[in-house]
């Protein structure tokens, strides 16, 4: 076979040449090469942007790449984070103060008489509820009345909705609220939330109230809350 001065066969394609039949490569149409740009690519695009069509339907909005920190990724977290546990939020639903009339003079003398007679009356123990939340022991209150609204229920299955309420907020020690309670109270009270009835704090209840009594009733006595609404009254009365 004859070959040229390169050593290549005489009849061979230059290298330069294309698949078609020898036609240099710089004269290929404009249009072949547009469709052999990639389908998410258009002309002239920065290398990487692809059409929003491609993207899937959790991508950002607001830019292209998908491990951005935008503000609507953001928002989609804390919408799946988990909301908190209904029994949680109980602990306010007691009104900050049971509707009564203003104490009357009499009534806030009785008050020194005795704590029966202060927590018999609604301005009484909104009087001393008051006080407590300053000692930070507010619970305590809230616990007893919690009791009491117990007692008042008759359905089986409210009572022992209420009664796993009372006890997540105030008895669990996992509760900020957890009141202070002997170990034999608390064991009589897991051994009966098996299955509740409206009698089942009793004992925890008048556990709390002899605290009361005798540990912040004497302080509230003294405490210039009490010694102001008493003034108070006085000098309405005595100007009347």
């Amino acid at each position: 076979m004859r070959t040229g001065d390169g050593g290549e066969p005489a009849g061979a394609s230059p290298a330069a040449g294309g698949v078609d039949g020898g036609i240099p490569m710089g004269s290929e149409p404009m249009e072949m090469r547009k469709r052999q740009m990639p389908l998410h690519e258009a002309p002239g695009a920065a290398p990487g942007l692809q059409a929003v069509g491609s993207r899937g339907s959790n991508a950002c909005c607001f830019c292209w790449c998908c491990c951005c920190s935008c503000s609507c990724l953001t928002f989609r977290n804390q919408e799946q984070r988990p909301t908190r546990a209904s029994h949680e939020l109980r602990i306010d639903d007691l009104p900050s103060c049971e509707e009564s009339p203003s104490p009357t003079l009499e009534e806030v003398n009785a008050w020194a008489q005795s704590f029966d007679k202060l927590m018999i009356t609604p301005a009484g123990r909104n009087a001393f509820r008051e006080f407590l939340r300053t000692e930070f022991s507010e619970e305590n209150m809230l616990f007893w009345m919690a009791c009491e609204e117990l007692k008042k229920e008759a359905n089986k299955s409210i009572i022992e909705e209420k009664a796993r309420i009372i006890y997540d907020d105030y008895i669990s020690i996992l509760s900020p609220k957890e009141v202070s309670l002997d170990s034999r109270v608390r064991e009589v009270i897991n051994r009966n939330m098996v299955e509740p009835s409206q009698h089942i704090f009793d004992d925890a209840q008048l556990q709390i109230y002899t605290l009361m009594h005798r540990d912040s009733y004497p302080r509230f006595m003294n405490s210039a809350l009490y010694k102001d609404l008493l003034r108070s009254l006085s000098e309405k009365s005595a100007e009347a």
